[in-house]
């Protein structure tokens, strides 16, 4: 197993733990206990510390990538993990910040139809790279889709941080609306638009052989 493969498992291995943390302390009702005060804005800790543990996978995500295509390392496992790791990482913090867990009263949550539309996406492009394969086509990443996936991880950042710094602001938009709101539905927006990119650049992968 070569470093970039490492560096892929590494991240699996971070969400998993991020995962296992939330999960476990959701069902904990530890109240205003373990909370910080940035400005106006409360942060729980316990979301803190995943914001960054997020950061660092993220992170990971360029790292292996880029060590892969520099030092001529690019194997079979690499390639059958990272689009896994990738899609652990944000789909399962997408549903996860569906509904705030019980400690974090206040908590931002992500709106469910943005999860659905961010989830079922992945699932058509990954089919559609699925029959590419079986036809001998590689469907490549191109700019959209690494915008969604930038624009995504910057909206988990945000929610996890409970719209700081945005938080400020948020008082002089109409009532109901937050900032960290827009970046979630802009990355919506950037992920269906990728996607259909996708599928209209590669639709004759979906015509049947005479």
């Amino acid at each position: 197993m070569n470093t970039p493969t490492k560096i892929t498992v590494s991240r699996i291995v971070m969400i998993v733990v991020m995962l296992i943390g939330l999960f476990t302390l959701s069902f904990i009702d530890i109240g205003n206990q373990g909370a910080l005060m940035l400005g106006n804005t409360k942060i729980y800790l316990i979301d803190f510390i995943v914001m960054w543990l997020f950061i660092v996978a993220s992170f990971t995500d360029f790292l292996d990538g880029y060590l892969a295509r520099k030092n001529n390392q690019v194997t079979d496992l690499g390639k059958f993990l990272d689009p896994i790791a990738d899609k652990l990482l944000i789909n399962s913090i997408v549903i996860f910040l569906i509904v705030p867990a019980s400690y974090a009263q206040g908590q931002i949550g992500l709106s469910i139809w943005c999860a659905i539309l961010l989830v079922a996406r992945d699932i058509v492009v990954d089919a559609l790279r699925f029959i590419a394969a079986q036809k001998g086509v590689v469907i490549a990443a191109n700019i959209f889709g690494e915008m969604k996936t930038v624009l995504e991880m910057v909206a988990v950042i945000f929610v996890l941080l409970n719209g700081f710094p945005f938080s400020y602001f948020d008082a002089s938009w109409p009532k109901g609306l937050r900032i960290t709101d827009w970046f979630v539905y802009l990355a919506t927006f950037m992920s269906l638009l990728s996607g259909f990119i996708y599928v209209i650049q590669n639709r004759n992968v979906l015509k049947e052989e005479k």
